[in-house]
Parts: C-alpha cells; sequence; structure tokens
C-alpha cells in the first residue's frame, strides 16, 4: 500500500506532504543545478518537477542539496555524548556520519559499541557505525578490551553496522595473521576501510587486495595518487589535528573525483562550534578553486555509493528526504536543514521539539593502580636518546636523537631546548605499567598536561617540565573519573571533566567547548605553542602512526613495528 501511494504522488494524482517550491536543485547525478519543485511524502522524495501539497514552502530560489555525510568519524574524540554531537553538527547541513566507535571500544569492549548504538536513536543524526577492526590497535599497548572475529560477527547482524572499521593493524595483514584475516572475512563483502599512513608498493598492493577499499590517511599528494591508483577510495581529512585537506585537494580531477570524499575522523568542540564540520571542509575546498558541485559530490553521493547507502546522497524520487538549504553555492552556511522530509534545523539551531536522542548509563573506566613519583624516574642510560619529534598540524612523529639533560643521574625535562618529559600510565588493569619518555615541540615551560583521551587504547598521558605537576596532573584526571587537565605548582589551573569512557561529556557542547577553550588557553599561557596541545597529546600514545610513539609499555619504533630503547646503545 506505501509503495501504490508513493507512485500516486509522484504521478501528481494525490498531494505530496511537504513540497519544496522553487528550489535551485545541485543535482549530484547529472553534476548541474536546476529550478524546480521537491516533493516530499512518507520521509522520501517522490518527485522532483511541478507539485502541489498540503504544505508548501517556498525556497524562492535557494540552493537545494542532499545532506551532507562524514565518511569516517569517532564521535567519542568530539567529547560529546551522541546525541550532543548531533544537536552540534545537523544546524551544519550534516544528516549522516559513519562512526568508528573504536575508541570507546578499546575501554568498554562491545559494551562500548551498544553504547553509541543505543544513543544514536532518536537522534536527528543518521549515525552509521563501522565494527571495529583493532580492539587493541597492536600488542604495543595495553587496552581495556579485545575484541575478536567472533565478537564482531554478531555486531555485522546489526542493521545499522554497514561494515569493517579502519585496519589499522595494516602488519597484520601483510604478514597474513590468522586473527586479523578472520575479522575481514568477517566482514562478508561489506565495505572495509583502511588505515596504512605511507603504506606504498607491494605491501599496498597486498593490502588492497585483502579487501581494504579506503583509507583517511594520506598526508601528501604522492601517497594519495598512489593509493587511487591502487583502486582504493580516497577520503580527504580535516580535523582538528590531522589537517590534509589543503595538500590533498590537487589530486582531486573531473576525471576522479567520484573517488574521493571528505571525512573529518577527529574534531574538537571548539572547531565544531567556531569552524564547522562536512561545511567547514566544503567552505574550504571550494576557497581553494575545487568546483562547488564537485565538493557537493564529495559530501554526499561518494560516500554514500561507498557505503552503499542507496537511498541517500542524492535529492532524487525514492531516496531520503533528507536535505539542506543555502543561498551561496561558493560560500555554504546551511539555513534550513530536513531530516526524512521534517525540518529539524533552522539558522544554525535545532529546531524546538525536535528529538535529541536518549542517555544511557555506563560503568566507570578508571582502574589505575597507585601511582608514586619514582615511576616517573629515568636514570640516564647514553649520551643520546630517542625524542618524538611533534610538528602542528600532523599526528605522524619524527624520530630525534638528541642529548639528555641530566640532574643528579637522571635525565629530566630541559624546557630550554622545548624537551619535555612523557609518560604514559595503564588505566585498565591496576596493573602499574608506566611507559616513560621525551618529546619535543609542544613548547610547554612549565607544569603539565595530561589526559584520559590517548588513542588507541586511551590510557593516561601526560608530559611536562616537572615529575611532581606530572604527578598531580595524572591525579587530577583520575579524580573526575577521566578528563583533561593541567597544573602549576602542584594546583589544577584547568580542567574538562570526561566521566562517559573517561572520553565523552554529558554537558552541552557549548559548555564543553567554553571548558576546553579555558584550559587550552591555560596551556598556552604556560608557554604550549600548538594550536590544540591537548589533541596532539592524544595521539602521542598511537602506535600506528608513525615514526616514535609511546605507550605503557615502552617506547615504540612504528616504522619497524617494535620497542626500541630510550637511549641509543
Amino acid at each position: 500500500m506505501l509503495r501504490e501511494e508513493l507512485i500516486r504522488v509522484a504521478r501528481g494524482e494525490a498531494e505530496a506532504e511537504l513540497v519544496l517550491k522553487n528550489a535551485r536543485l545541485v543535482n549530484v547525478f547529472s553534476g548541474d543545478v536546476h529550478v524546480c519543485d521537491v516533493a516530499i511524502a512518507r520521509s522520501l522524495i517522490v518527485g522532483v518537477g511541478e507539485y502541489r501539497a498540503r504544505r508548501e514552502i517556498d525556497l524562492a530560489g535557494r540552493y537545494l542539496a542532499p545532506g551532507f555525510i562524514d565518511g569516517h568519524v569517532h564521535i567519542e574524540s568530539s567529547m560529546l555524548s551522541v546525541p550532543e554531537f548531533g544537536r552540534a553538527v545537523v544546524p551544519l547541513g550534516t544528516t549522516t556520519v559513519i562512526a568508528d566507535p573504536h575508541e570507546i571500544a578499546n575501554v568498554m569492549g562491545l559494551a562500548g559499541v551498544r553504547y553509541i548504538l543505543d544513543t544514536s536513536k532518536y537522534n536527528p543524526l543518521s549515525v552509521y557505525v563501522m565494527a571495529p577492526s583493532c580492539v587493541p590497535a597492536t600488542s604495543l599497548e595495553t587496552a581495556g578490551s579485545r575484541l575478536s572475529a567472533e565478537d564482531i560477527e554478531p555486531l555485522l547482524s546489526d542493521k545499522w553496522v554497514i561494515g569493517l572499521g579502519e585496519m589499522m593493524n595494516y602488519p597484520g595483514v601483510l604478514f597474513c595473521d590468522p586473527a586479523v584475516l578472520a575479522k575481514i572475512d568477517a566482514a562478508g563483502g561489506r565495505p572495509i576501510d583502511g588505515h596504512a599512513p605511507g603504506l606504498a608498493g607491494k605491501d599496498l598492493c597486498a593490502y588492497t587486495v585483502a579487501g581494504v577499499a579506503s583509507d583517511h590517511e594520506c598526508t601528501t599528494l604522492e601517497e594519495a595518487r598512489e593509493k587511487l591508483r591502487q583502486g582504493l577510495h580516497i577520503m580527504i581529512r580535516e580535523g582538528s589535528t590531522a589537517r590534509n585537506l589543503r595538500d590533498l585537494l590537487p589530486l582531486v580531477t573531473p576525471e576522479n573525483a567520484r573517488r574521493c570524499m571528505f571525512v573529518t575522523d577527529d574534531r574538537h568542540p571548539s572547531d565544531l562550534l567556531h569552524e564547522g564540520h562536512i561545511d567547514y571542509l566544503l567552505r574550504r575546498a571550494i576557497a581553494q578553486g575545487l568546483d562547488p558541485i564537485t565538493a557537493i559530490q564529495m559530501a554526499t553521493i561518494n560516500p554514500a555509493e561507498y557505503f552503499g547507502l542507496r537511498d541517500k546522497g542524492a535529492v532524487a524520487p525514492g531516496r531520503r528526504a533528507d536535505l539542506v538549504v543555502f543561498s551561496d553555492l561558493h560560500d555554504i552556511h546551511a539555513q534550513m536543514v530536513f531530516r526524512n522530509g521534517q525540518l529539524v534545523a533552522q539558522d544554525g539551531q535545532i529546531m524546538p521539539g525536535a528529538i535529541t536522542g536518549v542517555q544511557t548509563p555506563l560503568r566507570g573506566s578508571m582502574n589505575v593502580a597507585p601511582l608514586s613519583a619514582e615511576a616517573l624516574r629515568v636514570p640516564a642510560g647514553g649520551s643520546r636518546m630517542r625524542v618524538i619529534g611533534v610538528s602542528e598540524g600532523q599526528i605522524v612523529t619524527q624520530k630525534l636523537l638528541l642529548a639528555p639533560r641530566v640532574e643528579d643521574g637522571l635525565a629530566v625535562a630541559d624546557v630550554a631546548r622545548d624537551i619535555l618529559k612523557l609518560a604514559v600510565v595503564e588505566r585498565h588493569l591496576a596493573s602499574g605499567r608506566v611507559g616513560v619518555g621525551f618529546v619535543h615541540g609542544l613548547g610547554l615551560r612549565r607544569g603539565a598536561i595530561a589526559g584520559s583521551v590517548a588513542h588507541d587504547s586511551h590510557n593516561i598521558v601526560v608530559l611536562g617540565a616537572s615529575d611532581a605537576d606530572m604527578l598531580a596532573a595524572v591525579q587530577e584526571v583520575m579524580r573526575m573519573g577521566g578528563g583533561l587537565a593541567a597544573v602549576v605548582d602542584g594546583r589544577p589551573v584547568g580542567r574538562v571533566a570526561l566521566p562517559i569512557a573517561g572520553l565523552m561529556s554529558n554537558r552541552p557542547l557549548e559548555a564543553v567547548a567554553a571548558e576546553l577553550d579555558q584550559l587550552i588557553a591555560a596551556v598556552h599561557e604556560l608557554g604550549a605553542t600548538l594550536h590544540d596541545p591537548f589533541m596532539s597529546l592524544s595521539f602521542l600514545a598511537l602506535p600506528v602512526i608513525p615514526a616514535l610513539k609511546l605507550t605503557d609499555k615502552g617506547l615504540v619504533d612504528v616504522t619497524q613495528f617494535r620497542f626500541v630503547p630510550l637511549f641509543e646503545p
């Protein structure tokens, strides 16, 4: 009966529920803009042309495009609950996201994935999930859970779980690790996202032939071009720390644009509030010279087709009525946002009465053994030590060899040379493990900063100019039940509580953004030079991104995928 009703409305024999009149339709199929009416019934677009309805909205020549799709995002990295993340991005034109919940899965396991799925219900944002493929990401760190192929298979029966999340353990693929290949087999023909920074040549061929279909870790044009030529879909990322759009956009041509899409990966609340979401990427790409219709295709139909979302990504009969209205094709700012044919946001605000999701209780996540100052001490062991080099706007690091500053036989921080002590404290099993190293490039001159956001296992990561402040910062994170903190002379000077798995707040976007802005401002007063020191800090423990990282188990040379001593032999 439903199909018959839709057919009658499409033929003009019955009235639609809603008609958007006089729209300049951005047609992602034909690649042009044409003036028409768009008829909507039962949450679907039923016709494009001239229609009548019980309710009509005259767009008066404004542009109408499909709702934007973020092809790869970790909602947890926004530090917002799923409903609050939806409240943040839907008014910006994002109506669908493909979320990889491996952050919370590394802390909570399947319970964390179910938490994301459950809190995504009754939300103006469509949240599809990729089953986490790497929990833990590697054996080089301690996570709070472990997911096998047998754990993943039941997840894939959920209609909102549409593929296998980023396969970070590319060495496991290349060396045919049975457990890794079993996860790929479990995907059963669904999309498998990649994560292979710098992978090239025959190893890239092997990674692709295993079934991986995309990559979002390209940082150079040459890398992206090789991966595109090997058949991978290229996800052009512009997050809060990894900002690759400017470098990768020259890759996109009329001949290959349909193999490219925009993603944010990790985006902090302040950037969501002050810059935007996918709409920000669209504005930046268009400002750099990308054709606006091509840009919109990369934010709509391209990800929809890659992920098999056949009812998303276009304004055409039979497609879901997820729509964005705006006035300037070259400076896109959403004025009206529809989801399932309902107006859910207007002029940057969720509409009054729009359903904004649910909250679900989740257990605490901090299980830390007693920590003493002795655990942070580093006996001097040589004339040169390995130091992690950090750069603005990148999550890849450098392998530096620098002379240590030694006091009383101990290697200590040297703020004059911007060398700070770094530690990772295991927080899941109360094992007491603490990895200690040094980092260059953050600029901090006093105090310490710490957080329970430390990709991907999310132990507590802390860096500082003094051991005493480092210890106090870790204790502040524990006191909050997870979060971010800055400490000077033993006193907190800023904090953001993240009680949901030590990753997410239960507070509104504006409150979290304000607290984070105040915290970052306090850290900048301590000398930090990076735009977002905490986002950079969170990636220093990720041993799948080159080149040198630190985990609770020790210093990792990611290019060799092995532990290395702090001091050069």
